[in-house]
């Protein structure tokens, strides 16, 4: 098994937004924000490449969007799924699988492409995992989450009849789990790796964007269900802690992979790691 970090690109959100009830004296420390209080923030995908199978993790925000969209997010110049992957010596067609941590457009804008005035999967080969549950979650979004949750991410991912759904009695890799938790969204699903070395790799996503937001209290305003991303995190990173888990980050702009340590403070950073660490 081999896993590369890869930053689909980087963005920026208001810095109030990423940490919610925390005051910017606080949080302004680790993550700086600008003029205009916005934050930079990574993209960051694993890709594992483990026998013949070649499996991506989310997908960034992608350039199918007009420029108005990308506008209030002052995204790096976009770079094609082909580019990311040339210099790992793949092409967006050997990927095999693409998981979809959730739909929101930050980590699955990148999974469809424009070709002409059509939108088509960016991974021609590749099946493409969610599950129902978030799904019928996402193509019939609520007030607060409709403008994470967009048309263009969606149908035509659907349509193009490479969409799979999770089943947990019946995981599509013996090497890979999921742990579902539903404060930032219904059922997002966080990846956990398990190496040849037997070592444990959680692909975070959204219950823990950064290492600045691991105090239990440093919760997104983007989370639909605050006190329940709260007990979330509490109960993951006890299991973290517990089974000596390593904790891949998507948007930390600086930390790729972390371990955590129990404090009198309560839970923080311990170690920081690169991914290639493992292979």
């Amino acid at each position: 098994m081999r896993l590369f970090a890869i930053n689909a690109g980087n963005f920026k959100l208001d810095g109030g937004a990423m940490f919610g009830v925390v005051p910017k004296s606080i949080w302004n420390k680790l993550n700086p924000a600008d003029s205009n209080n916005l934050c930079t923030w990574a993209t960051r995908c694993l890709l594992i490449e483990n026998g013949k199978q070649l499996v991506l993790i989310d997908t960034g925000l992608g350039d199918k969007q007009d420029e108005s969209f990308f506008r209030h997010y002052y995204r790096d110049t976009p770079q094609t799924w082909d580019t990311l992957l040339k210099p790992y010596g793949f092409h967006s067609s050997d990927i095999t699988d693409v998981v979809l941590t959730h739909l929101h457009f930050d980590h699955v804008g990148g999974a469809l492409e424009k070709k002409g005035d059509k939108i088509v999967p960016t991974f021609s080969n590749a099946r493409y995992w969610s599950n129902t549950r978030h799904w019928d979650w996402a193509v019939e979004p609520n007030p607060r989450e409709k403008a994470s949750f967009l048309k263009d991410n969606l149908f035509p991912l659907q349509e193009s009849g490479q969409l799979y759904f999770v089943d947990t009695q019946n995981l599509p890799f013996e090497w890979m789990d999921f742990i579902f938790v539903d404060g930032h969204t219904e059922q997002q699903m966080l990846p956990l790796i398990t190496t040849p070395a037997e070592k444990k790799i959680l692909y975070a996503a959204d219950l823990l964007p950064s290492a600045g937001h691991i105090p239990m209290p440093y919760i997104m305003s983007y989370d639909v269900r605050p006190l329940v991303s709260m007990q979330e995190k509490e109960r993951v990173f006890n299991q973290v802690l517990a089974e000596d888990w390593t904790v891949f980050l998507e948007h930390d702009l600086s930390n790729a992979c972390i371990s955590l340590q129990q404090t009198e403070k309560g839970i923080r950073l311990n170690n920081v790691f690169q991914i290639s660490d493992f292979n």
